[in-house]
């Protein structure tokens, strides 16, 4: 399909020539094109139209790239990447080897802060403004984030540090009232207030009046008056912080934002710009059902995304049906997400034990806490939450859980590769960084009946213990009704074989069986990382010519690790093979792809072991004859 704008427009330089009666056609089109390319390709998109005509505005207003905008975790940046010249890429975003899901340094000069994780773009806008205050270069920084990124605390610490200090900051408040999940908290009543508010109505009439003059409040009002204007004015919190608040207005008003842009850019210090939007603005079944449409499948534009019919059972589907049915049992049943009410399967929970679901928001560090307390007073919190996020609570789950062995079960879901989402979602650190912690119990499950008994030995178990499951469908293995308490740090026969054993560790397993079968190896699913079957690896010394391991997570500091630091501390002399993810950070892809490429597939990894032997010179050692 021709645009006549669109087309035209190769960077912001491209779309600043145009009038500004022209840039509602401008936000047409660029809706039209996302839903288009979005439904072909799939990807992120709720987000991306309700932002569209406050993208257009942005660079329209500001002189992009020596101006900086920093996206929030960048869920709503599509629009951006297509004013930026990536418009001819967009069909290959979260593919391998097209564009990142997110902002990325590497990709564009106009993606000046790469993202992933939520609640950075403050922080970050701050230290360039910071910087670019130091060098004198006069550049305009704006951050722009998301209502469910002021849940999370880096928000608020940046928002403290930039009302006490001089720096020209504009940070623009996305508010649609959704992030992922329906937001939770303080903040999101805040905000509710001030749209219901009379002071907001009379606020939102006036603010045409008062933006049009230049200077504002900073040179009519003295702190009295401050104070009196705090007293009724909507944004009273963020003017008690030192930061200067303007709105909320219309975001799908383009020359209204326009105006609204250019005349804070004469301004200076920090300040807060209010734009309420609607998340999936433009295509009703986003609109309808934004949680559905955050991040969507390829699917047919006329009708929307169909439901998944997939009889194949997800691991975040075995936990949901798991906790539903202990809690049933269990009154001391708490269930805590940091704003990942779907993407963890809590859906069923919260509304068959609301008084027991927690959502905290995007407060990750706060969860942990919160579970620590809950389990002090003799109740079994249960977190869920992503490999990546747990580790923006490092500390908390350090200090507050494992430092004082408190009962908390953590079902971390995510773990190993994700796929689409790329590096900043890749769950591939979680056994490194869990297994050096005193305390921890860790299990890998390789299947879906292992994840559910794994949950419930967690759940028995009297302290904090972690189970890692990765994302999406496991490999069909029926579920029985019948819950099985493991026996801690005992890992299971799969196959028997000669000359070599493989220590597989949670949902490689598959990969593993295809290589055992290929060369008639002895295969152990070693369900535990923490503590570790010693016992199975005392053996493997004696039996076997060559131990290899394999995960899916880096092998600096994971499993593997853990099988060689045994060897080690009992002064073995043995051969052993670590495979993992290399020590690189690995781009988006499938899963399938991420795995080959940082060689965790059958074929691979037959070849590394072929490679260690001729290397070495291996010999069977029941036999004398060499590995062939």
């Amino acid at each position: 399909m021709k645009y006549e704008f669109l087309d035209k427009i190769n960077d912001p330089s491209d779309l600043r020539i145009l009038s500004v009666s022209n840039l509602n056609d401008v936000a047409d089109e660029l809706r039209y094109f996302l839903i288009d390319t979005v439904s072909q390709c799939g990807g992120h998109f709720g987000a991306s139209l309700g932002a569209v005509e406050l993208t257009i505005a942005l660079h329209y207003s500001f002189n992009t790239p020596e101006d900086k905008i920093i996206w929030d975790v960048g869920h709503q940046c599509y629009g951006h990447k297509v004013l930026t010249g990536r418009k001819n890429q967009l069909y290959t975003i979260r593919k391998k080897g097209g564009l990142h899901p997110f902002p990325s340094r590497e990709e564009s000069e106009y993606d000046v802060f790469g993202a992933g994780h939520s609640s950075t773009s403050i922080s970050a806008a701050i230290g360039m403004a910071i910087a670019s205050s130091h060098k004198k270069d006069d550049k305009k920084i704006v951050a722009v984030i998301g209502d469910g990124g002021l849940s999370a605390g880096m928000a608020y610490e940046a928002l403290n540090h930039m009302g006490s200090i001089d720096q020209d900051v504009l940070v623009i408040l996305n508010d649609n009232e959704m992030s992922i999940s329906p937001n939770v908290g303080a903040m999101t009543n805040y905000l509710t207030r001030i749209l219901s508010s009379k002071a907001y109505t009379t606020v939102k009439e006036g603010s045409k009046n008062v933006l049009k003059k230049v200077p504002p409040f900073d040179q009519l009002a003295q702190k009295t008056e401050g104070h009196i204007k705090g007293w009724f004015a909507p944004g009273m919190l963020f003017e008690e912080m030192g930061i200067n608040y303007y709105g909320p207005i219309d975001g799908h008003d383009t020359r209204f934002l326009v105006k609204t842009l250019k005349n804070l850019k004469k301004i200076s210090g920090p300040k807060l710009l209010h734009v309420i939007t609607k998340k999936g603005k433009g295509y009703l079944p986003a609109e309808s059902d934004p949680v559905k449409y955050h991040a969507v499948p390829i699917f047919n534009r006329e009708i929307g995304v169909k439901k998944n019919t997939n009889q194949k059972i997800t691991y975040t589907k075995i936990f949901d049906n798991w906790i539903c049915n202990i809690a049933e049992k269990d009154p001391r049943i708490f269930a805590i997400t940091p704003a990942m009410r779907e993407g963890s399967g809590l859906v069923e929970f919260s509304k068959k034990f609301p008084d027991r679901y927690i959502d905290v928001g995007i407060a990750e560090q706060h969860s942990i806490t919160l579970a620590a307390g809950l389990a002090c007073e003799g109740q079994k919190p249960i977190v869920c939450i992503y490999s990546t996020f747990l580790q923006r609570a490092y500390d908390q789950l350090i200090h507050d859980v494992a430092l004082q062995n408190l009962d908390v079960l953590f079902a971390v879901d995510r773990a190993g590769f994700v796929g689409a989402d790329g590096g900043t979602h890749c769950g591939v650190y979680d056994l490194s960084y869990l297994r050096c912690i005193p305390n921890m119990l860790i299990m890998a499950p390789s299947s879906e009946e292992e994840c559910k008994n794994m949950l419930y030995t967690g759940y028995l178990h009297n302290g904090p213990a972690v189970v890692r499951y990765p994302r999406g469908e496991g490999l069909g293995v029926k579920v029985s009704e019948e819950l099985e308490n493991y026996k801690i740090g005992v890992s299971k026969k799969i196959r028997l074989g000669k000359n070599i054993i493989i220590l597989s560790f949670g949902s490689v397993i598959n990969v593993c069986q295809d290589v055992s079968n290929k060369l008639n190896c002895t295969l152990i699913d070693m369900r535990f990382v923490k503590p570790i079957d010693e016992n199975i690896i005392n053996e493997s010394i004696k039996k076997y010519s060559l131990i290899v391991t394999v995960e899916d997570n880096s092998i600096m500091g994971g499993a593997g690790s853990a099988v060689n630091e045994v060897i080690s501390k009992n002064n073995y002399q043995a051969k052993t093979l670590n495979i993992g993810v290399p020590d690189k950070f690995f781009s988006h892809a499938t899963r399938e792809e991420q795995l080959v490429d940082s060689g965790i597939s059958a074929d691979n990894i037959i070849k590394k072991i072929k490679k260690y032997i001729k290397n070495n010179n291996l010999y069977d050692l029941n036999h004398s004859s060499k590995i062939r």
